[in-house]
């Protein structure tokens, strides 16, 4: 379908690919993979010809039909159905020309056609794919103008997708997505009856709905097949075996370099040195790995623990505006040891509620309780335009420690996940990735008790990611998240809130089951119609479906209590972990024991029952999870 042959191309003296080749079969779902920066969107727009290569071709079949989502939809005053529908200009032309067309045998092969591509199934199709994307009925009516930036790019999706172009090209589709878009996204490409190739960070997407892994690195493209975890597997491994056989190259050279020096005058042993000599001229040397700089991301722990808890709402409304709440009757608490996600389609109002945590905006009625010392860090895409353009990563911490010296504020500096090089570099000319690392090390900068991040992956490329959740984990104060990336809310949220329908509830199962529950809502989960099918004659489909959800909603509330019961059981583990690693550092101190014995006895006791406690839990726990496995498979 796609072949990219030894293709070359440099921008401003530096060299982003370099004989470059890869080639994609009809049908492949691909995932284009690489560091920020490395020219995966080059490489898009060399395929669609915008930019034309220095050497090497591309091909495709001819009449090949490619879609690119290369900005948001226009300001129109097109309702968004219409706008999706017009997005098959075949179609559209077919129906305006049966409107005139007087010629039989053309009327006739007007409408074959329309059958072939199944016209009459084309609105019902569009609608389908708008609501997967957060459209329902009603806001797929309303004017395309109405709607902002990020809902427009989202609409400009959906015409892409409807428009089924022989070779798909998706640059980061998830940016403007929400968790539920997402999951319904992911569906729909792993079911998409052409050819994709997606520029995208995100794990869960990339492991979904891809079967191939394009890896753009150091300007050569190299092909995986499977997902990004078995594509990250395949290169571990290779990387590992390329070390191993350079290493062993370089022992054998070093070997017959010896030999030569040795023995080259001597006569007897002159004709195998020359040999040697000429074998090392063949020696083909193993380039060395080249390794990237690594990811890193760091939130300083608060530096007085705050007893619980931090926040407490009881029955409130909150909103904007008097008298129209965005959010009714919320009752939730947060301690400081929480690491709570929030779900819910963009629109719902978890901004909303990230807001009050925040300090942003107050209650309307009801109450809420902030602890006296409670300090909060908040996190939003939207803030990135907040940093001062001409102002570096220095000089911003310098403006937040005026009285440091230099020494000082570029060892913080340094902490906020850029590099020496990186440091003193205005952020106008700063990557969307380094800027949002930048902020969030500046939103943390002292210590808070809770984190607050609306959206932090936007940007971030895959290991950027990685590090922002190993530095979620590591840090010692609570987390409130709003993320469409699954792997992140997978790895660091134990706690999941659910946004909908005008307040906030427990949702008392995990990520895999809301995925389940968002599929069978958009018609893509198992037993959904088909593409194109407008549901009748499907044989009670629907009833199908509200019966395993009520299923499934009746078995996630019997064994709520089950889970409730495991997430305490894990705090319990975790806290007694993190009291043992604090007596530790303790008892490190060897004058301690001459010092004050009777306290480090007191301690040695201390640590002791701590370990029994988390053996306790951990057996407790083990019972608990067994328990809750037979109750979910009982009930499949």
């Amino acid at each position: 379908m796609l072949h990219i042959n030894d293709i070359t191309y440099r921008i401003g003296g530096r060299t982003l690919l370099e004989k470059a080749t890869v080639a994609l079969p009809d049908g492949a779902k691909a995932g284009l993979v690489g560091r920020n920066g490395t020219g995966k969107t080059t490489l898009f727009r060399l395929i669609t010809g915008e930019l034309a290569a220095e050497d090497g071709s591309i091909s495709l079949p001819r009449n090949a039909r490619i879609g690119l989502v290369a900005q948001e939809a226009p300001a129109t005053r097109q309702s968004l159905v219409d706008y999706v529908l017009a997005a098959d200009a075949e179609r559209s032309a077919l129906l305006k020309e049966a409107e005139t067309a007087s010629d039989p045998h053309r009327i006739a092969e007007i409408h074959v056609r329309l059958a072939d591509i199944e016209a009459h199934a084309a609105e019902s199709r569009a609608a389908s794919i708008l609501a997967g994307l957060g459209f329902n009925a009603a806001a797929q009516a309303r004017p395309v103008a109405e709607y902002s930036g990020g809902w427009r790019m989202r609409v400009a999706l959906a015409a892409i997708l409807f428009s089924e172009p022989d070779l798909l090209l998706l640059d980061e589709p998830t940016n403007y997505l929400d968790l539920e878009g997402t999951l319904w996204l992911e569906s729909y490409i792993a079911k998409y009856p052409h050819t994709a190739l997606i520029i995208s960070h995100d794990r869960d997407l990339l492991n979904g709905a891809v079967d191939t892994i394009v890896h753009l690195e150091q300007g050569r493209l190299a092909s995986y097949r499977g997902g990004y975890d078995s594509f990250d597997r395949q290169r571990r491994e290779r990387l590992a075996l390329q070390m191993k056989m350079k290493k062993r190259l370089e022992d054998e050279r070093r070997h017959m370099e010896a030999f030569v020096e040795r023995f080259r005058a001597k006569a007897t042993k002159a004709r195998q040195a020359q040999s040697r000599l000429k074998a090392l001229a063949r020696m083909a040397p193993i380039p060395s790995i080249i390794t990237e700089e690594a990811s890193h991301i760091e939130f300083p722990n608060p530096e007085r623990a705050a007893a619980p808890p931090l926040l407490l709402v009881e029955n409130a409304s909150l909103g904007y505006e008097p008298g129209k709440p965005v959010l009714r009757d919320v009752s939730l608490r947060i301690d400081p040891d929480d690491r709570i996600a929030l779900l819910g389609q963009n629109g719902n109002g978890k901004s909303t509620l990230a807001k009050l945590v925040a300090g942003k905006i107050q209650v309307q009625d009801g109450r809420c309780k902030r602890h006296h010392r409670l300090q909060t860090a908040y996190f939003a895409q939207h803030q990135l335009d907040e940093l001062n353009p001409a102002h570096s990563a220095y000089d911003h911490v310098r403006a937040l420690l005026p009285e440091a010296t230099e020494a000082q504020v570029r060892a913080r500096a340094a902490r906020l996940g850029l590099g020496t090089k990186k440091m003193d570099t205005p952020a106008k000319d700063l990557s969307g990735g380094e800027k949002a690392r930048l902020l969030l090390g500046l939103a943390s900068f002292s210590g808070p008790h809770l984190l607050i991040l609306d959206e932090p992956t936007n940007h971030l490329d895959v290991e950027a990611r990685e590090a922002l959740a190993q530095a979620l984990l590591a840090y010692e104060g609570a987390v409130l998240l709003i993320s469409h990336d699954r792997h992140l809310i997978e790895t660091c949220a134990d706690r999941l809130w659910l946004v909908e329908g005008g307040t906030v509830k427990v949702f008392d199962d995990d990520v895999a089951a809301y995925r389940r529950l968002i599929l069978e809502r958009s018609g893509s989960g198992p037993g959904a119609a088909k593409s194109g099918n407008d549901g009748a004659g499907n044989g009670g489909g629907a009833d199908s479906r509200a019966g395993k959800r009520k299923a499934s909603a009746e078995r996630r509330a019997a064994t709520a209590p089950l889970r409730k019961t495991i997430t305490a059981q894990e705090k319990e583990i975790e806290a007694r972990r993190r009291e043992i690693d604090k007596i530790d550092a303790r008892l490190s101190d060897g004058n301690l024991y001459t010092r004050d014995p009777e306290e480090a006895a007191r301690l040695a006791k201390a640590r002791a029952d701590a370990l029994k406690a988390i053996e306790k839990a951990e057996e407790l726990w083990l019972e608990l999870s067994h328990e809750l496995e037979e109750a979910m498979a009982s009930g499949e």
